[in-house]
C-alpha cells in the first residue's frame, strides 16, 4: 500500500495568507473575478479506498458540462470564483480522475466507469461562520449494466467575517476542501467500493 503524507500546516497558513493577500487585491482594484485553488487529495481516504483493492475504472465527463450552468457559478459576495479546469464539473472529474490515478484504478478504457452529475455546488461566506455544499448523483456502470445510482453530499464550515477582505479569500480557500469533503463520502461508502470491485 502507497504511503502519504499531508502538507505541512504552517505551508498550508502561509498558502492560505497569500490568497487572502491576492484576493484583497483583486477587491480593491475592483477585479472580482477568482480562481478555486488547485485540488489536494485525501490521502487518508485514497490509502483505505486502495486497501480495499478495487478494479480499473473509468470516469465519464461530469456534468453539467455547461460553463453559463447555474452549478458551474459561484458567487463570494462581490467576486466570482471561477474553476481553473473551466467549469466545476470539470474540476470534480479532474479531482476524481487524478485520485483513481493515485491508487493505480484508473484507465479510461476500463468497462467499469463512474458518471457523476453535480445537482447542488454552494459556497456561503456567511457573517462569522461560512459553509459548503456539494450534493453529487453518481452512476456506476459496468458493461452497460447499472451497479450503483447514489447521491453523495459533501459539507464542510469554515470561519468567516462580514468583510469581505476575510471572507472572500476564506471561501476561496475552502472550495477544495469542500470537494475533498464529498469525495471521502463517495470513497468510505461500502456500496461504492462494491460498485467498483473487481
Amino acid at each position: 500500500m502507497a504511503i502519504f503524507f499531508r502538507p505541512h500546516g504552517l505551508r498550508l497558513r502561509a498558502f492560505i495568507a497569500t490568497l487572502g493577500a491576492l484576493a484583497a487585491g483583486f477587491l480593491v482594484s475592483g477585479c472580482a473575478q477568482l480562481a478555486a485553488p488547485p485540488y489536494a487529495a485525501d490521502y487518508e481516504a485514497l490509502d483505505r479506498l486502495e486497501g480495499a483493492r478495487p478494479g480499473m475504472v473509468a470516469v465519464a465527463k461530469v456534468q453539467p458540462t455547461d460553463p453559463n450552468d447555474g452549478i458551474n457559478t459561484l458567487s463570494l459576495r462581490r467576486a466570482k470564483l471561477v474553476s481553473p479546469s473551466g467549469t466545476f464539473a470539470q474540476y470534480l472529474e479532474d479531482a476524481l480522475t487524478r485520485d483513481l490515478g493515485e491508487i493505480s484504478a484508473y484507465d479510461p478504457k476500463a468497462p467499469t466507469r463512474v458518471a457523476a452529475r453535480i445537482l447542488v455546488n454552494e459556497l456561503d461566506l456567511g457573517v462569522i461562520n461560512g459553509s459548503g455544499r456539494m450534493d453529487v448523483e453518481v452512476v456506476v456502470t459496468r458493461a452497460a449494466a447499472q451497479r450503483l445510482r447514489k447521491t453523495y453530499r459533501g459539507e464542510i464550515a469554515f470561519d468567516s467575517s462580514y468583510a469581505n477582505i476575510v471572507a472572500v479569500p476564506a471561501g476561496q480557500a475552502a472550495y477544495p476542501r469542500l470537494v475533498r469533503a464529498l469525495l471521502r463520502q463517495m470513497y468510505a461508502d461500502p456500496q461504492f467500493v462494491a460498485a467498483i470491485a473487481p
